[in-house]
């Protein structure tokens, strides 16, 4: 008997064949972030300290550095948002910081979103950053800043771009990580 006859005789007829499952559908909500957040804040974040460059940090985030950072962002009224699945587990972030410390700076933010490697490639970094640009406009904002890795964060720049960012320069060989040199993307928004 041939190969190919072996495996049609094997196949169940099309009436009593199960279908395979349907996917489930990717369902969230997006909330304040809040400190009982920050334990897997700083999962989904440390992930990407060890295996990315999309973060020059090298060393992973502690709790305590997180907790002083959700302390900081908030007294300063920054939005920080969490996307959440429907059973509780956190999918990814998004959150503004300020630019520089000095205070004329004050209405410049820089962004940041990270997903978790359950939430990627499913949109959800677009929600992210359509909820955060409208929470910071309410915020009274007014310049929001992405510095992006210009090597292997080709996506974070196209979804940057659809946003209406605009490329306003360029820094080389800022950073060493992984042994090699890095350098980052700066891109603006004007928030109206």
């Amino acid at each position: 008997m041939l190969e190919e006859e072996y495996q049609e005789r094997r196949r169940l007829p099309p009436h009593l064949r199960t279908p395979a499952p349907a996917e489930a559908p990717f369902e969230y909500t997006l909330r304040d972030a809040r400190a009982a957040d920050l334990p897997a804040v700083r999962e989904i974040y440390n992930h990407y300290v060890a295996n990315s460059t999309v973060t020059f940090d090298e060393d992973a985030m502690t709790l305590k550095e997180w907790k002083a950072k959700f302390a900081y962002l908030t007294k300063l009224g920054m939005p920080f948002i969490v996307a959440e699945s429907p059973s509780g587990q956190l999918l990814g972030y998004a959150l503004v910081s300020p630019w520089k410390q000095k205070r004329a700076y004050r209405y410049t933010v820089e962004n940041s979103i990270y997903l978790g490697p359950a939430a990627t490639g499913k949109g959800l970094g677009r929600v992210l950053l359509a909820e955060l640009i409208e929470r910071s406009k309410a915020a009274g904002l007014k310049e929001m800043i992405a510095v992006i890795a210009d090597q292997g964060a080709e996506a974070s720049i196209a979804l940057h771009e659809k946003f209406g960012f605009e490329e306003i320069g360029r820094m080389g060989r800022v950073g060493f990580k992984f042994d090699r040199w890095l350098g980052t993307i700066l891109m603006q928004k004007a928030l109206k």
